[in-house]
């Protein structure tokens, strides 16, 4: 009994370590950012959206509502995606930058590709940096 025991805890206490763990994956982490931000932008809700830029995105744009007139007016398919999927993500310096492609299709039809980039604050925590959105205008077939 004492042995089905201590395999049993053992067994817990390993379940827990590696839920903990892929729980503090950044690749994962700033990946939910990101969505979260695009439902944000989604239902026009300034304050998320907002809370998720880096300090030298807030630096430029000290208004929140400036910032959210600058992503509707700029970044048309990030603010309103007909639909998205994320492609390849990078991880740089452990975890310091990670790199995150995500593949849009507008509501024009047009296809983008965001190119976000997503770094870690002094406290731990993952700001979005930047993003750069590029057309697609190579036919892959339909």
């Amino acid at each position: 009994m004492r042995a089905f025991l201590a395999v049993f805890i053992l067994c817990a206490a390993s379940f827990v370590l590696l839920a903990t763990t892929r729980a503090e994956d950044p690749i994962d982490t700033t990946r939910t950012m990101i969505e979260a931000q695009i439902k944000a932008f989604l239902n026009e809700d300034v304050d998320t959206a907002y809370s998720f830029a880096a300090p030298g995105i807030k630096a430029i744009y000290l208004d929140k509502n400036v910032f959210f007139a600058m992503v509707k007016k700029s970044y048309e398919p990030v603010y309103h995606p007909g639909n998205y999927a994320f492609g390849r993500s990078r991880s740089i310096d452990n975890g310091a930058m990670i790199y995150h492609e995500v593949l849009i299709s507008g509501r024009d039809g047009k296809d983008w590709t965001a190119v976000y980039q997503v770094a870690r604050q002094s406290d731990g925590s993952y700001k979005i940096n930047g993003v750069q959105i590029v057309p697609n205008t190579e036919s892959k077939g339909i």
